[in-house]
């Protein structure tokens, strides 16, 4: 083997981009393991080039660095290829800063962004020769600890951590790791630490849990087992967003990831209140970064990265009130640099696209377009606050602005859907190629002609949500779905100019378990590991059999986690903890989709939804109770 790479050359030739495994990137921290106390091992469960687009490990991985003490590394899930090669030569899994074994380290984090990465928990743990269950663990295995949006149900991975961080990041980390640091000191053991770390706020510890159940399946009751231990773990947040780490060099990556630019994250959370949308409730409340400390950010981002991008990043960047000051810097600065700047989540309204037009290269490429639903009536439903003019108005804004290239998101199988709906689809995209040739006669088509693309994804009930109590259709209801979908589109007079696709429908419904799901799904996960499951978020490896397989022998069914309405007293997996957004408020919320009622966004009018206990962000004194 080469001297500083754990893979020999003659595996790096073999294998499919070996640059995802060598590590010494741009930015990358580089330090003396014997003059830190915690070596922290940070995973993102998917391969190297989604991993490394990921803003909140580069965030955390800036934070852990920064402490004089602690060494954070990165680890991402093998590619298959390399997997192979791994298990035939019972190769260690190895963190790309130091080309050391995993199972040295002392901690190891794994960041949990999407339900079907839950095999590639257990690839990573199992090739890392870290036992898969927690229970199983010794004194020389890391401390396993989960975080990120999937933590607030962790129900059906919880045997496979040690601990889980529920909510951001930069609160507790310091403090967890000086537990950790006095208990090793000390001579206490990983049972001890444990415990002493459930006292942490933010932090759950699910062997100091116990679940019961009622003779129907459902949950009885989920208490702790030892004194001291929190009945309810409450998420940690950050109250000011300037007051907190942000990386002004992130690692570069050798090979193009998604996000191939400087990433600056103008806002958390959103305003708006949309019923299916978890992001939506967990990052309440909305709190946003000054324009000073986002330009300060920014520049040095791009000078010490080389990147000719910005990416203004938020769940709903139109929202954040200071865009118009910070574009009017940054578009000045960024012409000089060369530097382009693009702004996704931008809502539908002459604002935006006045916005877009500003960023926006001469090329004019597609805009896009989320109404979520075709009909008026089912976006009140799911609380979108879109209306139909102000979709044909944005659209009528794009066309002048020269735009010819469309794509629209919607789903389908949202709770309360009619077959009228549906077709609405394919009407409401009619509606806008109808305007295009309205408003562009043949000789101003210098960028040709309209192209609509419709995409559809299919509903998955989440925690937290509006919709945590509503039924999930089948895959069979799905399909029909997305056939009346295009059924509707094939109908209408400019149907040649709308190109339909659909996301697959067994993926939704395998989700929904595992979004929704218990401790009994752990096992679940863990049979579909051991027949052989791992990147199920890809479908060239995706096994629907093998999943409902694996269910069959352990008992469970879809039809009980994900297809039925769930009572609206019935106790959750995910009940124990507090997002601050509160269970009364959910359910008055999905009586209000059942009656077709809006709820105003938190700019117009406080709805009590309970974040204003966190006193921070746009919420205090909001609420009068």
């Amino acid at each position: 083997m080469d001297s500083d790479l754990f893979l020999s050359n003659d595996i790096l030739m073999s294998i499919e981009k070996p640059e995802r495994y060598i590590g010494h990137e741009v930015n990358s921290v580089i330090k003396d393991p014997d003059k830190v106390r915690v070596r922290f091992v940070m995973c993102f469960p998917d391969v190297y080039e989604i991993g490394m687009s990921h803003l909140g490990i580069q965030i955390l991985y800036d934070m852990l660095n920064s402490y004089d003490d602690v060494w954070c590394e990165r680890v991402y899930s093998p590619w298959v290829d390399l997997d192979r090669i791994m298990r035939e030569k019972k190769i260690p899994l190895f963190s790309l800063e130091s080309q050391s074994p995993v199972k040295n380290a002392d901690f190891l984090g794994m960041t949990l962004q999407y339900e079907m990465c839950y095999t590639n928990i257990l690839q990573v743990l199992d090739l890392s020769g870290i036992p898969i269950e927690s229970k199983d663990r010794s004194e020389d295995d890391p401390i396993v600890i989960g975080g990120g949006p999937c933590t607030y149900n962790p129900e059906p991975i919880a045997q496979f951590f040690d601990l889980f961080y529920i909510g951001e990041g930069e609160t507790r980390y310091r403090e967890l790791l000086d537990l950790y640091i006095k208990c090793k000191e000390e001579g206490y053991s990983r049972e001890v630490f444990l415990y002493k770390a459930s006292r942490i706020p933010g932090i759950y510890v699910p062997s100091l849990y116990q679940d019961e159940y009622n003779e129907d399946g459902t949950l009885r009751s989920f208490i702790p087992v030892k004194p001291g231990v929190p009945e309810k773990v409450k998420k940690e947040i950050v109250k000011d967003l300037d007051d907190t780490s942000y990386p002004e060099k992130p690692v570069v990556p050798y090979i193009r990831s998604i996000q191939d630019r400087v990433v600056a994250e103008i806002m958390r959370g959103c305003i708006r209140g949309c019923r299916f949308c978890q992001a939506g409730e967990l990052y309440r409340p909305v709190r946003e970064r000054s324009v000073d400390f986002l330009l300060s950010k920014i520049f040095k981002m791009l000078d010490s990265t080389g990147y000719e991008e910005v990416s203004l990043s938020s769940l709903s960047s139109s929202d954040y009130t200071h865009l118009p000051e910070l574009l009017d810097k940054l578009i000045e600065e960024c012409e000089k640099r060369k530097v382009n700047i693009t702004l996704p989540s931008l809502r539908i309204d002459a604002f935006s696209l006045d916005v877009m037009n500003k960023v926006e290269d001469i090329k004019k490429t597609s805009v896009t377009f989320a109404p979520e639903a075709g009909s008026q009536r089912l976006r009140n439903v799911i609380n979108k606050g879109l209306t139909e003019e102000d979709i044909l108005s944005g659209s009528e804004q794009a066309i002048l602005g020269g735009w010819t290239k469309f794509k629209f998101y919607f789903m389908l199988g949202h709770p309360f859907e009619k077959d009228d709906d549906i077709y609405a689809i394919g009407d409401l995209a009619n509606k806008v190629a109808a305007r295009f040739f309205e408003l562009m006669p043949k000789e101003k088509r210098t960028n040709g002609p309209i192209s609509i693309t419709v995409s559809t994804s299919f509903f998955v009930p989440k925690p937290f949500t509006a919709f945590q109590w509503a039924p999930q259709c089948t895959k069979d209801e799905f399909i029909e779905k997305a056939y009346k979908c295009r059924e509707g589109i094939a109908g209408q007079l400019n149907q040649k100019r709308i190109h339909y696709n659909w996301h697959d429908a067994d993926t939704s419904v395998i989700e929904a378990l595992l979004a929704r799901g218990d401790r009994k799904v752990g096992e679940v996960i863990k049979k579909v590991y051991e027949k052989g499951g791992i990147y199920d978020a890809w479908s060239d490896y995706y096994d629907h059999d093998r999943w409902l397989d694996s269910l069959k022998e352990c008992g469970l069914s879809l039809d009980f986690y994900a297809f039925r309405e769930r009572n609206e007293d019935e106790l959750f997996p995910w009940d124990f903890i507090d997002i601050g957004v509160n269970k009364a408020f959910l359910l008055r919320e999905y009586k209000n989709a059942r009656d077709e009622k809006v709820t105003k966004n938190c700019r117009e009018k406080c709805a009590g939804c309970g974040a204003f206990t966190f006193g921070a962000g746009i919420c205090p004194g909001a609420y009068k109770g």
